[in-house]
């Protein structure tokens, strides 16, 4: 009975976000196993996918054929897989050979999960020892600090080798003959949770709870703001309503997230959760040097995109010229800015932003800059060019790639972070903004007034008029001192709330309920 009791819950969660960019859910995810690996009633291991490439095979329970691979094959077989990630490693003839019939096997074994639900997605084994390096860096690094790396670079994890992309490509597919889509099955047998980021294209085995940590429902109520429009909310529809068929458990980000489920689906409603985001150690009070600002933004400056010969910065024709103009346009003793974290994409609302900023310099502050810190996302091309002759002026700064402590200063230091978002899910911005010490302005949508409450200032997102209020409240009227001060307050007292040691009891209830 003892032995029982004490038996951790065994839970597989899906790192395939991780692989990505510095916010937003690859974020969370980082954060999710960084707190699972803290909870000492949970043994968690990362499943290792990507959206398109195939990954190669790591070590089976079973050995390799007939006998146990040596160590230095078992090494090599994991120095192949993060290999895989990025091209395809060397093979020889006889590696060709069984690669060729493992994938005419695995595409068999997933036309036969489709149509019997018998065939399984084989999950193979990937040890980290000897390879901490690789995880902390590709995995981890982006959003937890050093001293974590203890802690997460070192656990181990699971290989799915099929693509993430090919795994919706192929429940899709069954919608030619059946009106429900039916997804492959990944063999989960040994653990008694599998935790899938979004709405995940698979099904687990009957022992394992499936758990989704479903962080919106953009693609589906707001599908005029994502990319690849139709494929993309297809594959987030269909996946999701397969979820909700195979009894799955959904983690959602917030009330707002959980209410938007419901609404396409009321009878998950039993196992629908609220468990908030949590938010970095990254982000608390400090005494920096606003000196420290000018040297932060020459630094980050975002290079565009150069695969689609998208450039956000001045043109110069000589190094001197280029230094002289960021001296001037950095160089004054009081550099106010607005500050903006959120991937540009036509969601994120930056152009809302933009006029309201554009008006706050024109009647009330002409040295007001602004400060847009995050990666090109879909659709820009209309807000780039707006931006274009301010950053040509040196008074418009578009950010890139910025690390946790430098964030924590741009926060600090900002006159405001602006949240102008027309959806979101949870945003992080405006709260790592009041862990930082700093004053956050938001869009007044349902997921802001959850998560914010009284610690921000709120403005209509589709009228520049009414963020140009708000801003004036907090930064240019007779009391605003003392508005500044009561947002700070209040910023602290509620950014708290989703500190790791407020929201891991949560995730550690919620497994127990869910794995019995």
């Amino acid at each position: 009975m003892n032995n029982e009791a004490n038996k951790k819950i065994k839970v597989l969660l899906e790192m395939r976000p991780a692989l990505e960019g510095f916010a937003g859910i690859p974020q969370e995810v980082r954060l999710l196993f960084r707190g699972l690996r803290k909870i000492e009633s949970v043994d968690v291991e990362g499943m290792l996918q990507t959206s398109h490439r195939r990954l190669a095979r790591g070590t089976s329970d079973a050995g390799f054929f007939w006998k146990k691979i040596s160590t230095a094959r078992r090494y090599n077989r994991f120095s192949n897989v993060i290999i895989s990630m990025a091209e395809k490693p060397y093979r020889n003839i006889l590696d060709i050979v069984i690669d060729y019939f493992h994938k005419r096997a695995e595409a068999i074994s997933l036309q036969i999960s489709m149509s019997s639900g018998f065939g399984k997605i084989k999950l193979t084994r990937f040890e980290s020892k000897s390879f901490e390096d690789f995880t902390w860096r590709t995995l981890f690094s982006k959003t937890l600090p050093a001293s974590d790396f203890a802690l997460v670079a070192p656990a181990n994890h699971r290989i799915c080798s099929v693509p993430w992309h090919t795994l919706h490509t192929v429940g899709l597919s069954t919608l030619n003959w059946r009106t429900t889509p039916k997804y492959p099955k990944l063999d989960t047998k040994g653990f008694d949770i599998f935790i899938g980021q979004t709405p995940y294209p698979a099904r687990v085995n009957p022992n394992t709870a499936f758990v989704i940590r479903y962080h919106d429902a953009i693609p589906i109520f707001m599908p005029h703001t994502i990319p690849d429009k139709s494929l993309h909310q297809a594959t987030h529809f269909n996946a999701l309503m397969s979820n909700v068929k195979s009894g799955a458990w959904f983690a959602c980000v917030s009330e707002a997230t959980r209410q938007d489920l419901l609404r396409l689906f009321p009878e998950a409603a039993d196992r629908a959760v609220t468990i908030h985001n949590m938010v970095s150690n990254h982000y608390f009070k400090e005494q920096s040097a606003v000196d420290r600002i000018p040297g932060i933004i020459r630094a980050r400056l975002h290079e565009g995109d150069t695969s689609k010969g998208v450039d956000v910065n001045p043109k110069f024709f000589t190094l001197r010229e280029k230094e002289n103009f960021y001296k001037r346009a950095l160089g004054g003793k009081d550099f106010k800015y607005l500050l903006i974290v959120s991937t540009v994409e036509p969601r994120k609302n930056h152009t809302r932003l933009l006029a309201a900023w554009e008006v706050l310099k024109a009647d009330v502050d002409p040295d007001l800059k602004l400060v847009i810190v995050g990666g090109l996302g879909w659709d820009y091309a209309s807000t780039l060019k707006g931006f274009g002759s301010w950053i040509d002026r040196g008074e418009l700064f578009m950010l890139n790639a910025v690390p946790a402590p430098d964030l924590r200063v741009l926060y600090r230091h900002a006159v405001a972070t602006v949240c102008p978002s027309l959806g979101e899910g949870f945003d992080f911005s405006g709260v790592e903004s009041m862990a930082s010490g700093g004053i956050t302005v938001a869009s007044d949508i349902p997921v802001h007034r959850e998560v914010y409450e009284d610690a921000a200032e709120y403005f209509d997102p589709y009228a520049t008029s009414s963020l140009v209020k708000a801003l004036k409240k907090v930064l240019y009227e007779p009391n605003a001192l003392q508005e500044q001060e009561r947002l700070r307050e209040r910023g602290e007292a509620i950014s708290s709330r989703y500190l790791p040691e407020k929201i891991l009891p949560q995730w550690e209830q919620f497994l127990q309920r869910v794995s019995c």
